[in-house]
């Protein structure tokens, strides 16, 4: 493939017409960026899976620019869907329906049901309008490594794998949308993100379960089954102050540290780098781990910290569990 095109937000109609011919575009969200192909094209969306080196039973979501959308690809809606979708869409939270069956199955993962959400940033929006159907798209990253939050990451993991990326600045949120299931009785909370489950509760005005950690047999959600978000660096998690200042002081001296905390963190030996701990610069702080080559990342997760289930979630994933 030639190089991969790096456009800007006034050449987003080319980033439309390599869509419709069935190439792969980047874009950005306002949780990260993602990797898009037309949903009605099993061809592209194949590709996806294989530039980015994932497993065929993670599925993707897919991304509407209108509520009028989500009927063209599910059936089935519950009354659940709009409460949702009045306090929450266009925003970073996705939600699982039962698919209509003119949907490639690939997008599911062969299952019966369809991952959906609405994205508020405005290229996003408009890129979809464009392409004239709903896009399905991935983190735009290679499988199991950090989410993109900025086009040079993108470019990072797929110059000259993709067509383009539509450059749209570094997003806003940083880490990938809530996941929510409305297939059965009771809503599921399947992967948490900024829209935390208490305010979907607040809305839907019932109680909301969490998915269960056997993930043995499929499942309808990305981001559940298989290592994500690890950079190469190894990544240790720590969660009493005690046990960080214990680690740090038994640590021999040799190559750079990267520490990651909330609050500072004093008597830190000359090796250590100290960085701010925060949802929206997780992703880009491991990148640089990698591009530096630090040694290690050491991650203090205080009360605060682990409190903000999404970016717990992130941060055990990165360390691999």
């Amino acid at each position: 493939m030639d190089r991969t095109e790096l456009l800007n937000s006034s050449e987003i109609i080319r980033a439309a017409e390599l869509l419709r011919i069935g190439k792969l575009v980047s874009f950005p969200t306002e949780t990260v960026y993602g990797l898009g192909a037309c949903i009605f094209n099993p061809e592209a969306i194949q590709s996806i899976f294989s530039v980015k080196g994932r497993p065929s039973d993670n599925p993707l979501i897919a991304h509407v620019s209108a509520i009028e959308q989500v009927s063209e690809i599910a059936e089935q809606i519950p009354d659940a869907f709009s409460l949702l979708t009045r306090s929450f869409f266009p925003g970073p939270l996705t939600v699982i329906l039962r698919r209509r069956s003119h949907v490639p199955s690939i997008v599911s993962a062969g299952l019966d049901t369809i991952a959906v959400r609405m994205p508020s940033h405005p290229l996003a929006l408009k890129l979809i309008e464009l392409a004239g159907e709903p896009l399905v798209a991935p983190s735009a990253n290679l499988s199991g490594k950090p989410s993109a939050t900025q086009a040079k990451h993108v470019l990072e993991d797929f110059e000259g794998k993709i067509a383009a990326v539509l450059d749209g600045g570094k997003t806003e949120f940083g880490i990938e949308s809530t996941v929510i299931s409305l297939i059965g009785e009771m809503p599921i909370l399947m992967r948490p993100g900024s829209i935390s489950k208490e305010a979907i509760e607040e809305v839907l005005k019932c109680p909301v379960g969490t998915a269960s950690a056997d993930l043995r047999g499929p499942v309808s959600s990305p981001g559940m089954k298989y290592r994500h978000y690890s950079p190469r660096t190894p990544v240790k998690v720590l969660h009493t102050l005690q046990d960080l200042e214990s680690y740090l002081a038994a640590m021999p001296v040799q190559g750079k540290t990267m520490l990651l905390s909330r609050k500072p963190i004093a008597h830190c030996n000359s090796g250590i780098d100290l960085f701010s701990l925060t949802s929206k610069e997780l992703y880009s702080l491991l990148r640089l781990a990698d591009e530096n080559r630090y040694q290690q990342i050491v991650i203090f997760c205080d009360e605060d910290v682990r409190k903000e289930d999404a970016l717990m979630n992130r941060l055990t994933r990165a360390a691999g569990g």
